[in-house]
């Protein structure tokens, strides 16, 4: 599992004195890029792209607050993978939003999927939750 802290900004919070739900959104991608790089997914060249994102809004967050995003993978595909995100608030423990994503492996060139190499599978294997 992958983790990453960030603390809400003023300018990430609207009129109703919340974080935007967008916000939510630049959160998870900033924890996937990280966990793309600590898994060593990506190297010069860049070749994912997102199929689908999706983020249930459960409690307000606000200024000032810390957030932990957890992410791990939880389910793996030819040439894609399925990533769950869940954004904890520091303090309470309590999860405050939870985000699911569809990364697809991308060959620019011919316009379609590429499949995963044996290695980057392995990677990505390395980031499922363990089975209790």
């Amino acid at each position: 599992m992958h983790e990453m802290e960030v603390t809400v900004r003023f300018c990430e919070t609207d009129m109703l004195g919340h974080v935007n739900n967008s916000n939510f959104f630049v959160y998870m991608e900033d924890s996937r890029i990280r966990f793309f790089n600590e898994v060593n997914l990506v190297g010069d060249d860049w070749n994912f792209i997102l199929a689908s994102a999706k983020c249930d809004f459960l409690k307000q967050v606000y200024f000032n607050q810390t957030l932990i995003i957890k992410s791990s993978v939880a389910k793996i595909g030819k040439s894609s993978f399925h990533l769950t995100q869940e954004m904890v608030e520091k303090d309470s423990g309590e999860v405050v939003a939870e985000g699911s994503s569809v990364i697809v492996q991308f060959d620019f060139e011919k316009q379609k999927s590429l499949p995963f190499t044996v290695e980057m599978r392995q990677r990505l294997e390395e980031h499922m939750p363990v089975a209790k």
